[in-house]
Parts: C-alpha cells; structure tokens; sequence
C-alpha cells in the first residue's frame, strides 16, 4: 500500500522544483503525494533563509502540524532546504517533533533516509555534494505536467555577496551537463510544458565543459529554440556581472525568449554596491540596459532591492530611487536589509527602523507606481497570452503574457496550453482582466 507524502515550499523557484523532483523520487519507495495534510505519512517543510524570520515560520509552522496530529499518530517529520541548511542543530535541539533536517544538496539521499530512519535514527543529513545529487536525479524522469515549467540548469554561488546566505547554504556554483538538461526540458515539453523557465542562484553564469566545447546559457537558449512545441523562454535568477555579450545577443535572434529580465542590482549607490561586495557599478547596470534596450525598445526589467543596507545614507538612498525612475522596473522585490547568521554583514550596524521603514515606503510607491503604469498601458490592447490552468472554484483561467503579468480571463477549458489573443479590460497593481478574442487563437 502506497504511503501518503505532503510537501509545503517557501521560497524561490529552485524549491519549487526541488519539491516536484522529491515527489519523484519518493514514488520510487512506495510514496504518493498527497495536498491533505491532515491525513500524510510524511511531512516535508521546503524552507527558504533568504529573508528573516525564516526558522520563526518553520516553528510555527511546526506547532500547527502539532495541534492537528495531537489525537492523531504523528508523520514524520522533515525540515528541508536552506534553513535545515544553515540551522540543522539548533532547529533538532529546539524542536524535538522534528525527525530530520535534510539540505538542498542531500536530496539524493532523502529515499534512504526516509527508509531508514526507524531503524538508524538519523536526524542530520546536510552534505554538500551537488554532483552525485544532479547525476541521481538525471535517472528520475521529471513527471512535472505543468504548462509553464522550471528547469533547474545551474546551482550555487561564487559572488559572495557580504549580505546572503546562498553560498552557504547552497555551495559553490555547479553546471549540471547541458545534454542533460535537454533531454529533462524534452520530457516536460512532453508533459505538456509550452513555458520553460531555466533556474539558478547565477543562472547567467551556467557554464559547462565538455571536452573541447564550453556550453553558455546562450548555446542553452538557441537548442531550446529548436523544439517546435515549446512556445516561450524565460530564466531567472541573473547576476549583472554574467549578462555576457552572447547572452544578450540571443535578444536580437531569439523569438522564443520572453522581453523580460530579472537583473537584481540591490542599490543604485557605487559606494553600498562595493560595500555589499557586488562586484559589479552603477554605470555597467545601466550599460547592460541599454544595450538590449538598443536590440529591443520592447524588453523590460524588474529588479532586487535592499533599503537600508549598513552605511546606506539618504544619499545613497536617493541615488537608488534615481536609478528606479530612469529605468521604471515593472516588477520589483524591495526589503528592509535583514541579517543572515555567517555572513559578513551579519555583525554591521542596523540602520533605524523608523527611517528604514520611510524609505521602504517611498521606495516602493514608486516601483508599484511603475508596476501599475505598465499594467494600465495594456489596457484595451489585445495581447498573446499562455494560459496556464483553470482558477479553483471559479470560471476562470490564468494564464501570463510575456512580461510575466498574470492575467485573469472568462474561457474554456480547451484553451488551457495554448497562446489566445486577450484584449485587456481593466487592471489592479498586480493583475490584467480581459476577454478572449473570439476566433483569435493558435495553438501553441
């Protein structure tokens, strides 16, 4: 009989996909996953430590599974990802309810682990060995039928950045074989996949050796273009130091890759960027935005942004918010600087908060103000739009356009995988409202 397995994912992409490629593998041992969490034999918490309070959710999160198995034999218990990572022995000295703590470059290992643990007794597993993990799941089919996919292509991070936690928590950069990630992109174009999205910490730096041949993201790019069924193209996350003349080529001869960038710059101020230890200027941010603005008018950005990093004064903070008018992101993620345990801004002296809390304020009236500019210029404008699934409990299906805006539409079923034409009726900051355009749709 088939033992129940429910995944709850915090975090980024990656853990999005680290959680679909678990469910592969434990399918392997006899598991089915399941979304009851009241009824599961196992219970896996996918965290993320990018930002604080990250172990307070995992606690807390902890205590409502605790109240619903209180009358009720208890699944076992497994924290995983970059806070089991980062945290593993304080999280089993503070938390006894937790069985293991297994890191994002053990997941290989999660099968026998699971098999094992009333006999072993194991609590730990968070060893970093990224290429036995990638070479394990290369023999897993990814069953993944969603319409827009992750890919996974790169892992780790070498940048070093003095405010994250990545490097620890993750390790250092490491290319899973391009042919490899051909052949997973195959079978989820197989499973209905229209969308790729390829994934990494530096997913602009991918580089791998082959013999005599180094493969880019670019050589990854113009292979996916190849397969017919696949509609769209996207990547994410990059580093401003990676974006390679190759790379920002593929914009001048792809038709599959999206016009939209997610290129994080944290500040617009030289001196916090050389604080942060971002190796990258102002000046050679810009410089790449231009130059693909030059190759496509079209191309959109959206960013990272972190208000009141150590030593940041109104200056600096200015210099930010000049950086955000010149270039309108559309998109953003803004927060408060946060300490990471282990990093090398973990120790520095915390801006106020009251001033840090102002600054998020203007900071973010004016990335939504842009945010609902582009939304509102859709407006009465038909568009292609990839829908994705039908809306629970409702008579609607969502789909995204090519700048990555969700948009919510009246429609059948039949559409579902397919690029429709949808003239935009109305919007709100976060999403477009439209119609199908009657006799305007192509298969994707």
């Amino acid at each position: 009989m088939n033992k129940k397995i429910f995944i709850k994912t915090f975090g980024c992409q990656m853990n999005e996909y680290d959680s679909n490629r678990i469910y592969d593998s434990v399918k392997k041992i006899g598991y089915k996953k399941t979304e009851d969490l009241s009824n599961t034999d196992c219970y896996v918490l996918n965290t993320c430590h990018i930002r604080d309070k990250a172990k307070e959710k995992v606690y807390h999160e902890i205590g409502r599974v605790k109240k619903l198995y209180r009358d009720k034999h208890k699944p076992i218990i497994i924290i995983a990802g970059c806070v089991a990572q980062a945290e593993n022995q304080e999280m089993l000295k503070r938390e006894p309810y937790i069985d293991m703590v297994i890191g994002p470059q053990s997941y290989h290992r999660f099968n026998n682990l699971l098999k094992n643990h009333m006999i072993e007794k194991k609590k730990e597993e968070t060893e970093f060995n990224t290429i036995e993990k990638f070479e394990y799941f290369d023999e897993i089919k990814n069953t993944s039928n969603k319409v827009s996919a992750f890919l996974t292509i790169q892992e780790g991070c070498d940048k070093f950045c003095h405010f994250c936690v990545v490097p620890y928590t993750r390790g250092p950069e490491f290319s899973r074989p391009f042919y490899r990630i051909i052949k997973e992109a195959e079978d989820l174009i197989k499973n209905g996949a229209r969308e790729i999205t390829l994934l990494g910490q530096n997913v602009n730096a991918y580089s791998y050796n082959d013999n005599s041949k180094t493969y880019k993201i670019s050589d990854l790019i113009n292979e996916l273009e190849k397969i017919s069924e696949l509609q769209r193209i996207r990547y994410t996350t990059s580093h401003p130091r990676d974006m390679t003349s190759d790379l920002i080529e593929c914009y001048s001869k792809s038709k599959k890759l999206m016009p939209f960038i997610h290129l994080p710059i944290q500040s617009g101020s030289n001196k916090i960027l050389k604080l942060m230890n971002r190796k990258h200027t102002v000046e050679q941010y810009i410089e790449t935005y231009e130059k693909l603005k030059k190759i496509n008018n079209l191309i959109e950005f959206s960013s990272d942004f972190i208000v009141s990093y150590p030593g940041e004064t109104e200056q600096d903070f200015e210099k930010t918010i000049e950086l955000i008018k010149k270039i309108k992101f559309i998109n953003s993620f803004s927060f408060i600087f946060s300490p990471r345990p282990g990093t090398k801004s973990a120790q520095l002296k915390l801006i106020d908060d009251k001033i840090s809390k102002q600054r998020l304020f203007e900071m973010q009236n004016y990335l939504f103000s842009y945010q609902l500019e582009m939304n509102k210029s859709f407006i009465n404008k038909t568009i292609d739009v990839l829908v994705e699934n039908k809306i629970t409990g409702q008579n609607k299906l969502f789909g995204r356009n090519e700048y990555l805006n969700p948009v919510i539409i009246e429609g059948d079923e039949k559409n579902i995988g397919k690029i429709i034409e949808v003239k935009i009726k109305d919007c709100n900051k976060n999403s477009l409202f439209g119609e199908v355009e009657k006799n305007k749709m192509r298969a994707a």
